[in-house]
């Protein structure tokens, strides 16, 4: 016996009538009689008398009926409880720092109000770090976008990002008209901290290129790294999208390198063997759904700003 069988059996009980149970089920009257048949081999009885082309009901189908209304009931409270369980769970979410400072406060904002009674757990970290608590099941999704390497985890695409060089209106290197990658040597960094996404992208462009940086500072905060920019402490490598306000209003300017585009992927995150709840589906359909729109505005306002003039190389 299963619950197919049973919503048959009611059925054909409700219309008194297998050619009536089929209308109603969208079903082939065959498939009914064959339900009902299995039904009454399973329990030895007969469970419909079928007199003068009507049907109808034994004491055993009654005693069945009385049943199966209970189980059909509990079954439709299960799977109703289950769904309101799912969309009322708790996400443990975790993101590297850009997505952390400049994008996800929004998507939270944007799925609360399609699910308030969602509870979320957020962790801004680096990407190597959400990749050792998501091997741990520590979390349930990562927003990330630095690469991650163990092979228990799996990787979405989400969005495109891109890279700058900034540095403070007084740098004397920035106002130097034609800089190429080669130009970059010996230049004072100031970068983030290893397993940074920022920081990978950036030394593995400047491997291909056989250049060495001098690092002249290691912060993890986005924010410090702007305020030691803007006091001339170095240059930064920096997304886009956190320095747009700041080259609006000039106190920070993009450094043009010919021949060097810095772009990187933003992914979500998470472990191959995790089973996905439909409350994580629901998040990630938001972050398709959303944050591109808002990832492309933020960098198309950071490319109308922050123009820099530009100084001739001394002769």
């Amino acid at each position: 016996m299963d619950i197919r069988q049973l919503r048959i059996f009611v059925t054909v009980c409700e219309t008194s009538s297998m050619t009536k149970a089929a209308q109603r089920l969208f079903m082939a009257q065959p498939s009914i009689s064959q339900a009902i048949g299995e039904l009454e081999q399973e329990y030895n009885v007969r469970l419909f008398e079928r007199l003068n082309h009507r049907l109808y009901i034994t004491a055993a189908g009654e005693r069945l009926l009385t049943y199966a209304y209970h189980i059909l009931n509990l079954t439709a409270q299960a799977q109703q409880e289950l769904e309101q369980s799912a969309q009322a769970g708790k996400i443990r979410l975790a993101a590297s720092l850009t997505i952390g400072g400049y994008v996800l406060p929004e998507l939270i904002r944007r799925f609360k109000e399609h699910i308030p009674e969602a509870e979320i757990f957020t962790q801004v970290d680096n990407t190597a770090v959400i990749e050792r608590l998501l091997l741990e099941d520590r979390l349930d999704l990562g927003l990330v976008e630095g690469p991650v390497y163990s092979a228990h985890i799996t990787e979405k695409y989400l969005w495109t990002d891109e890279l700058i060089i900034i540095a403070s209106p007084q740098n004397v290197f920035c106002r130097r008209k034609g800089i190429k990658v080669g130009d970059l040597a010996g230049q004072a960094f100031i970068m983030r901290e290893q397993g940074s996404g920022t920081r990978d992208v950036f030394e593995q462009a400047m491997r291909a290129a056989e250049i060495e940086i001098n690092i002249s500072g290691i912060y993890n905060n986005i924010e410090a790294i702007k305020r030691a920019v803007a006091n001339d402490l170095g240059l930064a490598v920096i997304p886009r999208i956190a320095v747009s306000t700041e080259l609006a209003d000039g106190s920070l300017v993009e450094v043009p390198i010919n021949g060097l585009t810095l772009q990187r992927k933003f992914n979500l995150v998470y472990h191959k063997q995790k089973y996905f709840t439909p409350l994580m589906q629901q998040f990630v359909d938001i972050c398709k759904a959303q944050q591109a729109a808002v990832f492309a505005a933020g960098n198309e306002k950071g490319r109308h700003a922050g123009g820099l003039e530009i100084e001739q190389d001394p002769v």
